[in-house]
């Protein structure tokens, strides 16, 4: 008789990941805290959800994705090309109302993001639908509100808007996007002009993030400055709770870092 040893969901996970690299298929971590205890808050509420030194509690594509000095990395290299925009997954919860402080860096070349109340698509590998805090190296559209294959550009820098059902919403989410932005798009009010605010980014070196996302309006501030505000009236596409992630994207290579990520609940 054969007795069959019931292996922990976690080190079966590692161990099939180990397996599946060797035989060539994409290289997985996915790791969950051992310490279930509850997480410590600051004085101002937020907890850590990345340790700077391991990647428990996150899930992605470990060809793109690792830990170094302290930092979550994003990198894609001329050997190892990136076909379809993929994520690393916060694996430990799905924020509703929060809010999320962190600092990101990014190469020039670099195209990332931070997607929010997103969920996950089935058929490609790591890749989030929802709501993003858009991050580039050239300072085009940082800050804005995108939201990845969905609605596409719900703010551009700058911008307050309300978002609006449609009167008569297509079959298809694409068609009712026009110029890459969503045509319920109805802009309320200028928090500063794209190119002064675009000032507020600094190229190639640390930046701060908060975003404060509550009820139907979501704000993205970049060094303690509001670069977007959206309110969201569309019910029947809108989110309000879902995975959190962050993005490297297609393209030339690149390198995007984010340090000292913390999360409060609202």
């Amino acid at each position: 008789m054969i007795k069959r040893i019931k292996l922990p969901l976690y080190l079966a996970t590692a161990i099939l990941s180990v397996l599946l690299a060797g035989m060539g298929k994409t290289p997985v971590f996915s790791q969950t805290k051992a310490d279930k205890s509850s997480p410590k808050k600051d004085k101002e509420g937020f907890v850590s959800i990345f340790d700077g030194k391991t990647l428990n509690g996150w899930e992605g594509d470990a060809s793109y994705w690792r830990v170094e000095n302290g930092s979550l990395v994003g990198e894609i290299t001329p050997e190892k090309p990136l076909k379809t925009n993929s994520f690393i997954i916060w694996r430990d919860g799905k924020p509703g109302d929060f809010e999320l402080k962190g600092q990101f860096r990014i190469t020039k070349s670099g195209n990332s993001g931070i997607n929010y109340r997103s969920e996950q698509l089935q058929q490609i590998p790591f890749a989030l639908k929802g709501y993003q805090a858009d991050i580039d190296g050239n300072n085009h559209y940082t800050g804005q509100n995108y939201e990845e294959r969905a609605r596409t550009t719900l703010a551009y820098r700058g911008q307050k808007t309300t978002i609006e059902p449609l009167a008569h919403p297509s079959a298809n989410l694409s068609d009712d996007v026009e110029n890459n932005a969503w045509k319920g798009l109805h802009v309320t009010d200028s928090i500063g002009t794209a190119e002064s605010l675009k000032n507020v980014v600094k190229s190639e070196e640390w930046n701060e993030i908060h975003l404060v996302i509550k009820g139907n309006r979501l704000q993205h501030y970049i060094n303690g400055l509001l670069i977007s505000d959206v309110t969201d009236n569309d019910t029947a596409n809108r989110k309000m709770a879902g995975l959190l992630g962050m993005q490297v994207h297609v393209g030339p290579p690149m390198k995007v870092e984010y340090r000292n990520l913390r999360l409060k609940n609202l």
